[in-house]
């Protein structure tokens, strides 16, 4: 834990800035008649200071530097990386890969499916969060109470809050993006016409499963020259035939469906049939068209100037009981990429990043200020999170350290992102995130699908196996996965969607996370602590996972099987 030593006169400061008060030992009602000083975890300030604080700003305590307050110096281990894999439990595999042929991400971190690797720091599980019982707290909510609370927008605010606030980085630009897929047409492309497009992707196992606490939604934006015509204007046929072949080039397709693009607008044959005309399918995917013809193209990696806006919602409860993304927000996260790198500079990276953890370094991103913090592969990362009193807010540093881990440092994602590589394929992937109707598609190379794959790997819905909801519904007695009732299952909704009554009860037990502002300490949705979960690790002594356990697996998902 990391500590500065104050004098009475700093604490006094100290206290003006967070809005705490702490008496003053030089007070004449002191029993303390000589000043002197007192040891305060700058990280508790900080959370007093959420806590107190009424802006959209959070800014660091003033004279010192960005990472003096941090708690957790390995905030980019995420909480399930503590998770007891009892020997033969590997939840790991969704994160931790070896590198596939082509890939810019050489990381090659597949054997920490198998151990546990930890720096000293990261041997004690920071996430003091996972080991709170919030049951009291939780059952003081009414389900009226929380169902309102989930259902009010705290988004719409936030643009003009930020520029009252002189804020510099992005701002966000979607309009109404609370209503969810209201926001879009049936392509998803936004009706502000703010050029941002959503698109249908199969959520992550596990953390992004709404059974395990929340919802969330993605969009895509090109930088301006991708939606350009060659002599300047905008064109809607420009910008749908560069959103196919930017998911060609990420999923290293040969071929792809695409909304229809009108050739003769575009002035090159696409689909290889020597004419011109309108088309719903891509051939030519090696090279970009319009204003952007000359621009890098290489497999694997996104445009420079490509953007993502990512929100994280409660879970909400609609009429009947239905599952759906909630007006009220949880985080605004936003990614853009500001530099092509090409291969051999991604691989540069990785080996300076392998460097610095031989030399046993804690991990640090550079400070972009307003802008996030830029993860060193090309991308800068910003996020706002909510306040105390429901308004999203910046987040602090630590808070935007906690997302470095997914997008800078594991070997599973392409180019440093999860959601497009999971898109639905082509044409029919374009429109707001909806998982009615979605099959539970299996992973590329394999042939049972990826969630009843999961299942089977992990023992449970989720790495914590704390879902009692998930037992119930996919595994029989012995614990083993119900095959034949996970098979019948019509959707993806169906398999990964709680309850109402789990959803009220994860939504309240965040909201109990909110009113404390100790995100922190972990911002998992959990209402008794998990018991599958580690306070403590020793790296040699902590049960490992034997070798037939390990899997291969691609995050890319085969959506013709």
């Amino acid at each position: 834990m990391k500590q500065v030593t104050f004098t009475a006169a700093g604490l006094a400061g100290i206290a003006l800035v967070f809005g705490a008060t702490m008496a003053d030992p030089t007070d004449n009602n002191s029993k303390v008649s000589q000043p002197k000083t007192k040891k305060i975890a700058i990280h508790e300030l900080v959370i007093n200071r959420l806590q107190h604080q009424e802006g959209v700003r959070t800014n660091p305590i003033p004279e010192l530097d960005w990472t003096a307050p941090v708690y957790n110096r390995e905030a980019v281990i995420p909480p399930q990386c503590y998770t007891r894999t009892e020997g033969k439990h590997n939840p790991c595999y969704v994160c931790h890969q070896h590198p596939k042929p082509g890939r810019e991400n050489v990381m090659a971190d597949g054997g920490l499916q198998l151990e546990y690797s930890f720096s000293d720091v990261g041997m004690t599980n920071h996430w003091k969060n996972l080991f709170e019982d919030r049951s009291e707290r939780v059952a003081k909510i009414s389900d009226e109470e929380i169902d309102d609370w989930v259902d009010t927008d705290n988004y719409s605010a936030l643009a003009a809050r930020l520029k009252e606030a002189k804020f510099r980085g992005w701002i966000p630009d979607l309009r109404d993006l609370q209503k969810g897929a209201a926001a879009f047409d049936e392509n998803g492309f936004a009706l502000d016409g703010s050029h941002w497009v959503a698109f249908n992707y199969k959520p992550l196992p596990s953390t992004f499963w709404p059974t395990n606490g929340s919802t969330d939604d993605v969009m895509i934006r090109l930088e301006e020259k991708y939606r350009t015509d060659a002599e300047g204007n905008y064109s809607a046929d420009v910008y749908r035939a560069n959103l196919a072949i930017t998911e060609a080039l990420l999923k290293d397709r040969k071929t792809i469906t695409t909304l229809p693009v009108d050739e003769r607008k575009i002035g090159k044959d696409l689909n290889g049939d020597d004419e011109l005309g309108v088309i719903e399918r891509i051939t030519a995917v090696d090279g970009f068209v319009g204003a952007a013809s000359d621009a890098y193209v290489d497999t694997y990696v996104y445009p420079a100037g490509t953007e993502f806006l990512h929100t994280v919602r409660y879970v909400g409860v609609g009429d009947g009981g239905q599952i759906s993304v909630s007006k009220r927000m949880k985080e605004v996260r936003y990614m853009k990429k500001s530099r092509t790198l090409n291969k051999k500079a991604y691989k540069r990276g990785y080996e300076l990043e392998g460097f610095a953890k031989d030399e046993g370094r804690l991990p640090w991103y550079p400070v972009l200020g307003d802008y996030g913090l830029d993860n060193e592969f090309g991308w800068s990362v910003q996020g706002f999170i909510e306040g105390r009193d429901g308004e999203l807010r910046t987040a602090s540093y630590e808070e935007n350290l906690f997302c470095m881990g997914c997008h800078a440092s594991i070997g599973a994602t392409i180019d440093k992102t999860f959601s497009m590589p999971r898109k639905v394929e082509g044409a029919a992937g374009w429109g707001y995130i909806n998982l009615r109707g979605m099959p539970d598609a299996p992973n590329m190379g394999e042939s049972e699908g990826e969630i009843a794959t999961y299942l089977a790997r992990v023992g449970g819905g989720g790495e914590f196996r704390s879902n009692p909801e998930m037992f119930e519904r996919w595994f029989q007695d012995d614990g083993t996965v119900d095959q034949a009732a996970v098979k019948a299952a019509k959707d993806v909704y169906e398999l990964i969607t709680p309850s109402p009554e789990r959803a009220r009860e994860l939504n309240k037990a965040y909201r109990v996370i909110v009113e404390d502002q100790d995100f922190i300490y972990g911002r998992d949705a959990t209402v008794t602590p998990p018991p599958n979960v580690y306070a403590e690790i020793d790296n040699k002594t902590a049960p490992t996972l034997p070798p037939e356990v390990f899997h291969h697996w691609d995050i890319r998902l085969d959506w013709e099987k």
